[in-house]
């Protein structure tokens, strides 16, 4: 078990989604990043989908109650655990009473902190996901705060062999500032005029400060350069771009609606939505690339196949 002792930012608990309640308005939810957070889970020897903490913009202590192995990825943190730091994309033992801490430093946004056996929370609708919006999920659909009690599932008696694993840089996303991501053109496409398809295409987009986990804002050139009627909502899915009214996009995350009547000029490709993701509201910016789903494809299967083949032991 892991008390929390101080936490600041967004600390929620999140596993895979929520799955098959979209058509009844429910959204995914889950991890913003959802590589960090499967390969969190893979470190410690769990399925990829088990229950992890997610941290976002702030720092965190938790205490150990007995002996576990966990495992911390993402971006923008260092980890101490008791008297010494250790490097994030790694698992480690925590003895009871010893505490471990995140503080944020660098770029960027996202951390997870996955436990072997998984964390236990309520199922709602098929998930332990915290759905902050609608109040469900995690510890009572909140935030995580001082004095809760994380409770982890019964484990391995062989616990500890998943402890000092790491998953090289190399096995990673190619996090950093700036990323271009890839974009599979979507079904409202057609619809931009030349120069607005150009203009997205060639610009720079900053992450807008009023960005959240239901969909990251971005502020660059605006595409109203051929008005259109209003669309009928339809079904949307993470990494949807819409153009709201201003003509600005809005990149939909971890959170997104499940519908929306926003004309949609491309999706961002599954393996570059970590990219974004550790992304900074009101600080980083991204640009864009057009990809074909094919690429899309290809290159998202090179990326579980490098997770997957990457966790190494010390002693490999």
């Amino acid at each position: 078990m892991l008390e929390v002792i101080d936490v600041g930012g967004l600390a929620t608990i999140q596993d895979a989604g929520r799955t098959g309640w979209r058509r009844f308005g429910v959204p995914l939810a889950g991890p913003v990043d959802r590589f960090a957070f499967e390969a969190a889970n893979l470190l410690v020897g769990n399925q990829p989908g088990a229950a992890a903490l997610e941290i976002g913009a702030g720092d965190i202590t938790l205490r150990a109650q007995h002996d576990c192995v966990i495992a911390v990825t993402g971006l923008g943190y260092e980890l101490s655990v008791s008297t010494w730091e250790f490097p994030l994309w790694g698992s480690c033992l925590l003895r009871g009473g010893w505490t471990m801490s995140l503080a944020r430093r660098g770029f960027g946004m996202w951390a997870y902190i996955a436990t072997a056996g998984g964390f236990e929370a309520p199922r709602v609708l098929g998930s332990r996901s915290t759905y902050l919006r609608g109040r469900f999920g995690g510890l009572d659909g909140r935030l995580l705060q001082p004095g809760h009690v994380l409770r982890s599932a019964s484990t391995s008696p062989r616990l500890m062999e998943a402890a000092a694993r790491t998953l090289p840089e190399a096995a990673r996303p190619p996090y950093g500032p700036g990323p271009i991501l890839d974009v599979i053109p979507g079904p409202q496409a057609g619809r931009f005029s030349l120069g607005d398809t150009a203009a997205f295409y060639s610009s720079e987009y900053r992450l807008s400060a009023s960005s959240d986990r239901m969909g990251y804002r971005l502020d660059g050139p605006s595409l109203r350069e051929a008005r259109q009627p209003e669309l009928t909502s339809e079904g949307m899915t993470v990494g949807s771009i819409q153009i709201a009214a201003d003509g600005q996009p809005i990149a939909m995350m971890a959170d997104s609606a499940t519908a929306g009547g926003y004309p949609k000029i491309g999706c961002i490709t599954s393996a570059c939505l970590p990219l974004l993701a550790q992304c900074t509201p009101g600080q980083d910016a991204v640009r864009f690339h057009q990809t074909t789903v094919e690429a899309a494809q290809s290159q998202y299967r090179s990326l579980i196949s490098a997770l997957l083949a990457g966790i190494a032991d010390a002693d490999d």
